[in-house]
């Protein structure tokens, strides 16, 4: 009995000890699964974090592409791209055309105008955090990157913006004979054997813009780096309706930056950001402009009839005319705008009575705001200006003689 005693111990004992090994090894390879599926976020993140970002407080890392990491090289190369009227069929406008650093990167037309002359049905949007956008058009769906989003401006035809549209060569040319480029592209791109490729120009321009971080506004002062005086009593009046339930401004204008749908290191939004607020309404059953018809021109689906992007709200003091068309001229008609859950025009082809709209968000219903209320939500507004953003020279034109 003694001895097989013995031996039932002893294989208990080793029966605890595979048991002990089977959690260790299957531990083990939960583990190894578990990196492998993550180990290209790792690699994103420790490749990310090489650049160093110098981010406000309170805001995240943004997402880049691992075949376009950010280097200082690449932004400054970019930022003389960004400036370079050679990018324009007949030299006369560059990307700073139409994104005035001093409007935070917007324009001060109603409506965007192409170096050939010809009208856009759009206004341009704020660059400001533009890394952090999950679309990078006003209804376009389907333009997620950067590096992609650039080629529109220069070799888009309808409508024409920059015209270079099978001109690739003279681009290249007009490059290649300006002495600064031959340094700028060798520091940006040291692995290239190639001086100057597409490739290089729409990474180095993607690199520049997705650099353009705003987020030291008094408002950003106050809130994130806890500075009780940043910004007027006025002014927290307004943040309070802004974030309320009377007013619902913060269900479309999100987070830290104040827009719709957003995109970060760590968070991977599916979620568009388009909504229709109430602009239009031609025929009575939710009709806009035909050359303006938002994310319903791409998809055809009619629930999304005048649904636009939802832009940041950083900066928006400086950014006027609003709308994707620019037809609202001022902060006070905006407010206006929502305040009546919607824009009524009276007469003309445009006319109808945009509260009514039928695919209009259900956060724009309306609401009552006294005077007073109006002015302080736009002292709120206001505060969400980053003068040293606007004033920062690493943004500014290198071309301008000093």
């Amino acid at each position: 009995m003694n001895a097989d005693f013995a031996v039932h111990l002893r294989l208990n004992e080793i029966s605890k000890i595979m048991k002990i090994l089977k959690i260790i090894i299957i531990s083990i390879f939960v583990f190894a699964g578990f990196f492998i599926l993550n180990l290209q976020k790792l690699q994103t993140l420790a490749q990310t974090n090489e650049f160093c970002w110098d981010l406000p407080k309170g805001f995240p890392v943004p997402n880049v592409p691992k075949d376009n990491l950010m280097t200082a090289e690449k932004i400054e190369l970019g930022r003389h791209l960004f400036y370079d009227v050679r990018l324009s069929i007949n030299e006369k406008t560059s990307c700073a055309t139409c994104h005035l650093q001093s409007k935070a990167f917007t324009e001060d037309k109603t409506l965007s105008v192409g170096t050939t002359g010809e009208v856009h049905p759009r206004n341009s949007m704020s660059l400001a955090n533009v890394a952090y956008s999950t679309t990078l058009n006003w209804a376009n769906p389907t333009t997620k990157h950067l590096e992609t989003q650039v080629l529109i401006p220069m070799f888009g035809e309808n409508p024409v913006e920059l015209g270079m549209s099978g001109k690739e060569d003279l681009l290249f040319k007009r490059l290649k004979s300006e002495p600064r480029y031959e340094r700028l592209f060798a520091d940006a791109f040291p692995e290239s054997k190639e001086k100057i490729t597409l490739n290089q120009i729409t990474n180095a321009l993607a690199s520049f813009v997705r650099s353009m971080i705003s987020g030291n506004s008094p408002y950003d002062k106050f809130r994130y780096q806890k500075i009780p005086n940043a910004i007027s009593d006025s002014a927290k009046n307004g943040e309070k309706l802004f974030f309320s339930e009377r007013l619902e401004c913060f269900d479309c204008h999100a987070g830290f930056n104040f827009s719709g749908s957003q995109t970060f290191v760590g968070r991977e939004s599916a979620e568009l950001g388009f909504e229709n607020n109430g602009l239009y309404n031609i025929d009575g059953k939710g009709a806009y402009p035909l050359d303006n018809t938002g994310l319903f021109e791409f998809t055809g689906n009619k629930d999304d009839m005048g649904k636009f992007k939802v832009p940041t709200l950083r900066n928006v003091e400086l950014t006027a005319p609003y709308m994707h068309d620019g037809s609202v001229a001022t902060l006070e008609e905006v407010i206006e705008h929502y305040k009546a859950g919607g824009r009524t025009i009276k007469s003309g082809k445009f006319a109808g009575n945009g509260s009514e709209n039928l695919f209009k968000s259900s956060f724009v219903g309306g609401f009552n705001l006294t005077a007073q209320e109006k002015s302080e939500l736009i002292n709120f507004l206001k505060s969400l200006t980053d003068t040293e953003f606007i004033n920062n020279p690493k943004f500014g034109n290198p071309w301008e003689k000093k």
